[in-house]
C-alpha cells in the first residue's frame, strides 16, 4: 500500500520514543503548520546550593536537566525490588539497591529521587544519614568512600510514585495508573519518580528488576524473564537486563497479560505481552518484527541485545522503545511504529546520547529508519515522495537547529522529521555504500556507550574521507531548512 498521506506517515513520528507534536500533544491528527516564531526555550530550574565539600555534583551539567544525574560515582548495576498493588498503584513494599563505584573521594553523594516515603537508607550495610535535596537525596556515609572504591546503597520506601511531564507536551511520564494496568514510561525525566539513583542516559547500567503482584497479574520488563514463582496469591517476576540501559528505558507494565512466544531470530528471543483480545487478534506488525529485525541488521549491523517483543497498553497515546520490551498503545500497533521503535533498539538504547540536547541521534535516526523501510516494502519511488511530503511539511514551520532545539521541543516534530532527513540528505551526498558503513561503524564505536553529535560527525567524516562540515551546518545548525538534495 502506498504511503503517501502525511497523516499516516507521521503516525510513527508520534509513537513517541516519547514522540508527540510540537505544540498539542495530540497523536491523533497531524498538527497545524502554521508555526511562524522560534518557539521560546525553558529550562527547568536548577540548584543554587553547592554540594558540601566533598561531596560528589548536584547533577551532571546536562544542558536541559541540569540536576539530574550525580557527580562522584558511577553506577554499575541496580536491583530494584517492589511489590505493587494493581488496584491502586501504590508501591506497598520498595527496595533498590545500587551498586557503584566512587570515581572521586566521597564525602557523600546525592541521589535522583522523589515523592516516596523513604523507610530507610543504607550503604554497605550501614545505616547513614540523608536529607532531601529538591528532587534529589543527599547520603552521606559513616565514612569518605575513596575514589576507585565500590560501595552499595540500599533505600527502602513505599507510596504511590508521582509523575513528570514531558517537555512542551503536557503529558505525564514516570509511573501511569489506569483501569487496566500499571506501567512506567521514564523518558526523558521519569525514572526517579518510581527508583532512586543517578537518572541521566550518561551513567548507564545493568538491571535486575524484581516486581511481585497479586495473581493473576503479569510483570513484563527489560531484558530475560530469569525467574517467576506464586505462593499465597502473589506472584513475583524476576527480569535481568544484562546490558547496560540508560534508566529512562527502564518499565515494568502490570496487568493482565498474555505472553506470545514467537520463533526465535537466530539467539534473539522474540516475545510479546498482549491483552487477551489483542492475543487471539494477534496483530500482523507484531508478527512480522523478527523480520523487520533482519531487515536493519542491514543497515545497522547486528541487533544489540538478546530479546524483543513489545508490551501492549491502554490509554498512552503513543509509544516508547523501553529496552528489549517496548511499551506500546493499542491504537499504536502500526507496521511504521513498530519499525521506528525496532530502530531504537540501536540508536536510543544501545547507543545513548550524551546529553539531551542530542536526541536528534535517537528521533531522526528512528525516522531515517521508516525511510529505508519504506523503500524495502514499496520501493524508491514511494519513498522519495514520503521524504518530499515530509519535507514540505517542514518548510511551513520554523523551528531552532535541531542539533539545540530546546527542552520544550526536545519531542518536536522538527527533531524527528529534519533529523530524519538531515541522515537522508548524508545519504545521498555519500551514496549506499559509505552510508551503511558510516551507520556500521558509528553503531560498532558506540555500542552500550554514549554519543554526541559531534561524534556522529567524527564518524561520517572519518569513513567518508572528507569534510562534511557544510552539510551539517546545514541540517543542524541553522534554522532554515535547506532544500533536498
Amino acid at each position: 500500500m502506498p504511503l503517501r498521506s502525511l497523516a499516516f506517515a507521521l503516525s510513527g513520528l508520534l509513537a513517541l520514543s516519547a514522540c508527540g507534536d510540537d505544540a498539542t500533544g495530540s497523536t491523533t491528527s497531524v498538527p497545524p503548520l502554521t508555526t511562524t516564531a522560534v518557539p521560546p526555550t525553558t529550562q527547568p530550574p536548577t540548584s543554587t546550593t553547592p554540594p558540601p565539600a566533598g561531596f560528589g555534583a548536584v547533577g551532571v551539567g546536562d544542558p536541559y536537566f541540569p540536576d539530574l544525574g550525580n557527580g562522584g560515582f558511577d553506577v554499575e548495576h541496580y536491583l530494584i525490588e517492589t511489590t505493587v498493588d494493581p488496584a491502586t498503584g501504590e508501591i506497598t513494599d520498595g527496595a533498590t539497591t545500587i551498586t557503584a563505584t566512587a570515581t572521586m573521594d566521597l564525602a557523600g553523594f546525592y541521589l535522583d529521587f522523589r515523592s516516596l516515603e523513604i523507610l530507610g537508607l543504607t550503604v554497605d550495610g550501614a545505616a547513614v544519614a540523608y536529607e532531601a535535596a529538591g528532587p534529589n537525596l543527599r547520603v552521606t556515609p559513616g565514612a569518605p568512600i575513596a575514589a576507585g572504591e565500590g560501595f552499595a546503597v540500599e533505600v527502602r520506601y513505599r507510596g504511590t510514585p508521582g509523575q513528570t511531564m514531558l517537555p512542551g507536551l503536557g503529558l505525564a511520564a514516570g509511573w501511569i495508573i489506569t483501569a487496566e494496568e500499571v506501567y512506567v514510561v521514564g523518558e526523558p525525566d521519569g525514572s526517579h519518580t518510581w527508583f532512586p539513583g543517578s537518572d541521566h542516559p550518561s551513567d548507564k547500567a545493568t538491571f535486575t528488576i524484581v516486581t511481585t503482584v497479586p495473581e493473576p497479574f503479569v510483570v513484563a520488563s527489560n531484558g530475560t524473564l530469569v525467574d517467576r514463582t506464586t505462593a499465597g496469591g502473589m506472584t513475583t517476576f524476576v527480569w535481568e537486563m544484562t546490558a547496560p540501559m540508560a534508566t529512562y528505558l527502564a518499565t515494568i507494565v502490570v496487568a493482565e497479560l498474555e505472553l506470545v512466544d514467537r520463533p526465535d531470530l537466530r539467539d534473539i528471543d522474540i516475545r510479546d505481552y498482549l491483552p487477551a483480545d489483542l492475543a487471539a487478534d494477534d496483530p500482523r506488525p507484531l508478527q512480522s518484527t523478527a523480520e523487520w529485525i533482519e531487515f536493519l541488521e542491514s543497515w545497522f549491523g547486528p541487533y544489540p541485545f538478546g530479546s524483543y517483543g513489545h508490551v501492549v497498553v491502554s490509554g498512552f497515546g503513543a509509544a516508547l522503545e523501553t529496552q528489549t520490551m517496548t511499551v506500546m498503545d493499542r491504537g499504536h500497533v502500526i507496521d511504521i511504529i513498530v519499525v521506528h521503535e525496532i530502530a531504537h533498539q540501536w540508536f536510543g538504547n544501545s547507543v545513548s546520547v550524551a546529553t539531551w540536547p542530542d536526541i536528534w541521534l535517537n528521533e531522526g535516526f528512528a525516522t531515517f529508519a521508516e525511510f529505508l523501510w519504506i523503500e524495502h516494502e514499496f520501493g524508491r519511488e514511494t519513498m522519495e515522495a514520503e521524504i518530499a511530503e515530509r519535507h514540505g511539511a517542514m518548510s511551513r514551520r520554523t523551528h531552532r537547529p535541531i542539533a539545540d532545539p530546546g527542552v520544550d521541543q526536545l519531542f518536536g516534530l522538527a527533531v524527528y522529521l529534519r533529523g530524519g532527513l538531515t541522515l537522508h540528505a548524508l545519504r545521498i551526498e555519500v551514496g549506499d555504500d559509505l552510508m551503511r558503513q558510516i551507520l556500521l561503524t558509528y553503531v560498532e564505536r558506540y555500542t552500550d556507550g554514549n554519543a554526541s553529535t559531534a561524534d556522529f560527525i567524527a564518524v561520517a567524516e572519518e569513513v567518508a574521507g572528507r569534510d562534511l562540515s557544510e552539510l551539517f551546518d546545514a541540517w543542524l545548525y541553522q534554522t532554515d531548512l535547506p532544500p533536498l538534495p
